[in-house]
């Protein structure tokens, strides 16, 4: 396809998960019409609909533009690639999971709505940043738009949360404070399906490729269709961004493939602008920049574009509680656990994921994270005309020898009990995570707002500007309310003057 069109924009926003969809709110509500991509579909859900794939039972939704699973120890299946809801980009030593369509990684999350305490956000998030603000102001906005809630008591009470109570009375037993971890999520929707008037998604844990029926506030449902009504906003879905450039007038350009849903090109475009907005998530933001800078597409970019990543210290395990089994089709989303701040500089943040077994296999599984070293690096690699994640187990080993010790401690405690309460690292040997952050950090690659250093009109506004760590706290929240904080500062000084 030789044909490349123009087009002319004055904004343009690139991905449309947290950062991206407040990015394109802001500019919206300050008079700024924007162009808003998005390589993936529109996920459109509603009440008893099957939009989402179910995890046991995935067919092509489930993965983008892949022929099988994308997850390991999935049940096999071939089919024709499609523009799905999941996609794992490989890296060496550690492989990214990012969802794909409007809504981002939202789409695929459970939900944990998790403000870091002071002390841990102090010691991990860019010095720039202030939590007196944050917690006054920012986290706020974010708490105001999602109207995250803990589980209720009676759904926790329901035969399908098992698995939820079995793990809280070890917490308790344990002697730590249970934990409910507030989720974007209406429960009524929960309660339909445990009386039997929607088929089960959120109740059966089934959500990780995207949950059915409704009432989860994604990132969709929320921010980009407010964002959409200010008539201000369009959004484009299946615009795939290959590169960034800068032309010889100084305007950026976003070379974009318009693709179908087996990702045939049908359009090649140049669109031209005076800001540009990166929002792709860490692993697409790092790896367009990483890119720009390998081919000279973007002179003077930093050194520091690709390096400071971190996985935010995911670590997964499975849990086999000999004759006393969690049952199957567990209860969801993941809703309980712990936090550990015994060290407040150093904590630790312990959950139950459940998961929906479609037979009684005796198992479940835990998930810790807590603070970590951001040593991981995006190198371009020519061959591939990408750029791919570097990362070794040995940058997180401590911590997950201190996620593993806490748990232990929990589900077993002496030596006997450790062998009726069996845990393995999946991690270990499918090393993979759901919360990359890093590549074009604060302070390095941005100033303390995300714009790009010495590259004018270019900003950052994702999980790329954090270096490797929340808080032990899922990044969510803290991306939406960096985007809200970094956005008071670009319409106040750059609408107007720089675009």
């Amino acid at each position: 396809m030789g044909h490349i069109t123009e087009e002319r924009r004055r904004a343009v926003v690139v991905g449309t998960g947290f950062g991206g969809a407040i990015t394109a709110l802001r500019l919206a509500r300050a008079g700024v019409d924007v162009l808003l991509l998005e390589r993936g579909i529109r996920w459109p859900v509603r009440p008893g609909a099957d939009v989402f794939p179910r995890m046991f039972h995935q067919d092509r939704r489930a993965s983008w533009l892949t022929p099988g699973p994308v997850f390991t120890g999935s049940p096999p299946a071939v089919w024709r690639p499609y523009t799905g809801v999941m996609e794992r980009v490989r890296g060496i030593g550690m492989d990214v999971m990012c969802g794909a369509g409007v809504g981002g990684g939202s789409l695929v999350y459970h939900g944990m709505t998790v403000q870091p305490t002071e002390a841990a956000f102090t010691a991990c998030m860019p010095a720039a940043l202030d939590y007196a603000a944050f917690d006054a102001d920012y986290y706020r906005r974010v708490a105001a738009v999602l109207r995250p809630a803990p589980i209720p008591d009676d759904v926790l009470a329901h035969k399908r949360y098992r698995a939820a109570r079995q793990f809280t009375r070890k917490v308790k037993a344990a002697g730590f404070a249970p934990y409910r971890v507030p989720l974007p999520l209406d429960w009524e929707w929960v309660r339909r399906e445990l009386r039997g008037e929607l088929p089960p998604s959120y109740s059966t844990g089934d959500v990780i490729l995207g949950a059915n029926n409704g009432g989860k506030r994604t990132v969709d449902v929320t921010y980009v269709a407010a964002a959409e009504a200010t008539g201000r906003v369009e959004t484009a879905p299946l615009h795939v961004v290959r590169d960034i450039s800068r032309d010889a007038r100084g305007r950026w350009v976003a070379h974009t493939d318009r693709i179908a849903t087996d990702g045939r090109v049908l359009e090649r475009k140049r669109i031209v602008t005076d800001a540009l907005f990166l929002a792709a998530g860490s692993a697409g933001t790092s790896r367009l920049l990483v890119k720009a800078r390998a081919k000279n597409l973007v002179p003077g970019l930093p050194d520091a574009v690709g390096s400071h990543w971190g996985n935010n210290g995911d670590r997964i395990f499975s849990w086999t509680p000999l004759g006393d089994s969690p049952g199957p089709l567990q209860g969801g989303p993941a809703c309980v656990g712990l936090r550990d701040n015994s060290t407040p500089d150093d904590p630790l943040t312990l959950i139950h994921g459940p998961i929906p077994f479609p037979v009684d296999l005796g198992t479940t599984s835990l998930i810790g994270f807590g603070l970590v070293e951001p040593r991981g690096r995006f190198v371009h690699d020519p061959l591939r005309d990408d750029a791919v994640l570097h990362w070794s187990q040995t940058y997180d080993a401590a911590l997950t020898r201190r996620i593993a010790a806490r748990l232990r401690r929990i589900v077993g405690g002496s030596l006997a009990e450790d062998l009726r309460n069996p845990m393995l690292d999946t991690t270990l040997f499918d090393t993979t995570t759901y919360h990359p952050l890093g590549g074009a950090t604060i302070g390095t690659v941005c100033d303390a707002y995300g714009r790009v250093l010495g590259q004018r009109g270019l900003y950052v506004n994702d999980g790329a500007l954090i270096p490797g760590s929340t808080g032990a706290a899922n990044p969510s929240m803290t991306i939406a309310a960096l985007a809200e904080r970094n956005m008071d500062e670009i319409v106040r000084r750059d609408v107007g003057t720089v675009f």
